[in-house]
């Protein structure tokens, strides 16, 4: 079965349209879709139909089979899809084959915070300097990594031939740092400073609000009492 699951991923992606552009939001669904794969090998599930898969995850099988065509199409008819294949091949997508060197800038608490969960849970990623300005914090081991003074950080980018910078300090400050990083040559951002930032276009970046999620939840909190609120209101004026 191994060989012609093979045979047919490659024909496959040979019918892709070269040079189609993917969408954002397809390309943000993708890690749920590996981490609730992931979670199906830990189970022992094998295969996987895309009506099963949309109600474990919450999507419709039609927005599943439409993301994955974007990219080949993984399943067969009449069997569904492969569990560690498709997470094998959604992981390669991803870009998480390669092994990624980073830095990190701002070691206040979100920095910290940052800084072990990528040592901790994120294997690939591999937090090779982190700089701050504050004196205090120079010297202190994060995660296994010393504090490194910020004015050192171009020429530790430059020679390490860093990949991913992530941005832990306040909006006045982010900007900068974002220009040094891009000067030095990293290839994309992680920014977690509230402000969305201006990069060339050779570099990605993820400007990652965390506010907007809390807005978010706040909204469907808000929403869900407004819909409770309304059902007890008609049912007692229903009983009256």
């Amino acid at each position: 079965m191994s060989a012609i699951w093979s045979v047919m991923l490659k024909e496959e992606k040979n019918k892709m349209k070269k040079g189609a552009k993917i969408s954002n939001a397809v390309i943000r669904r993708l890690p749920r879709y590996r981490r609730y794969l992931g979670e199906l090998q830990k189970k022992g599930v094998d295969k996987i139909s895309s009506n099963e898969f949309s109600k474990l995850i919450g999507y419709t099988a039609s927005q599943i089979r439409q993301d994955l065509n974007n990219f080949g199409g993984f399943g067969q008819q009449g069997y569904g899809y492969n569990v560690k294949d498709l997470y094998s091949e959604i992981s390669g997508i991803l870009g998480l084959k390669n092994k990624y060197r980073l830095v990190l800038v701002g070691a206040g608490n979100l920095g910290h915070a940052i800084a072990n969960y990528i040592g901790n849970y994120r294997t690939g990623f591999d937090i090779e300097g982190i700089f701050e300005v504050d004196p205090e914090m120079i010297g202190v081991d994060l995660n296994g990594v010393i504090v490194t003074d910020y004015d050192s950080m171009v020429g530790f980018v430059e020679s390490r031939k860093t990949d991913i910078g992530i941005i832990c300090t306040g909006k006045e400050s982010a900007q900068e740092v974002a220009d040094k990083l891009c000067f030095a040559g990293v290839k994309g951002i992680w920014n977690f400073a509230p402000v969305d930032l201006e990069v060339p276009g050779h570099v990605a970046v993820e400007n990652v609000h965390l506010s907007d999620s809390l807005y978010s939840l706040v909204y469907h909190i808000n929403k869900k009492e407004s819909k409770e609120t309304k059902e007890t209101k008609e049912s007692k004026e229903s009983n009256s």
